[in-house]
């Protein structure tokens, strides 16, 4: 005969647990968000900080690869000049020309170009004055470059201009890219104004 149990009684009342009062001891939420971990604009802040400190290419390695753009910029401006004067292509002496420009350019940029790597060749100027140093430095160049460039172009033979216009034209290129936009418009109004008030043409 199958037995049935009775049910027992609690002898206490069930309530549920008050909510309303704050732990006394800290719990983790609390920890995590006194810390800030839960924070996502302070996570993407950090993560942004590690990119920037973070050095992918060494100074030696992205001048090589900015020396090599220079190099085939010279190895053009080298062709066209010729071109223009009708002189028959000799390939040994242009490559001749651009192999003698890759480490003169490998070894202005090393030198020149900002990194987060100090230069060995030149002193590590305070952080403070190299913006505007490097800014005023390439500002020079460009306006150096580019006048003198539209004065032998207008002044000067064609034997002359084949010999100095594709250093020239790099070097002047180079410079206005080094620059913000302000001081590269500055440096080409120049050579406008250089260019108009001489009387010179554009060949």
């Amino acid at each position: 005969m199958v037995q049935t149990r009775k049910e027992r009684r609690a002898d206490f009342k069930l309530k549920h647990p008050d909510r309303s009062s704050r732990p006394s001891e800290e719990t983790l939420l609390g920890l995590a968000e006194k810390t800030g971990i839960l924070d996502s604009s302070q996570i993407t802040d950090k993560q942004e900080e590690v990119e920037e400190d973070e050095v992918l290419v060494g100074r030696l390695g992205e001048s090589f690869l900015w020396s090599v753009s220079l190099t085939m910029l010279h190895f053009t401006l080298d062709v066209l000049v010729m071109s223009q004067y009708a002189e028959v292509w000799e390939w040994k002496k242009l490559l001749g020309r651009t192999a003698q420009a890759f480490p003169v350019f490998l070894l202005l940029f090393y030198s020149f170009h900002p990194h987060k790597e100090a230069s060995v060749l030149l002193p590590r100027l305070p952080p403070s004055m190299q913006p505007i140093l490097h800014q005023l430095f390439f500002f020079v160049c460009s306006v150096s470059a580019g006048c003198y460039l539209v004065h032998i172009t207008n002044a000067y033979g064609y034997y002359a201009i084949m010999k100095q216009s594709p250093p020239l034209g790099c070097i002047w290129i180079w410079s206005v890219i080094e620059q913000d936009v302000f001081w590269a418009t500055g440096s080409l109004v120049i050579c406008g104004i250089f260019l108009k008030a001489g009387g010179y043409a554009i060949m």
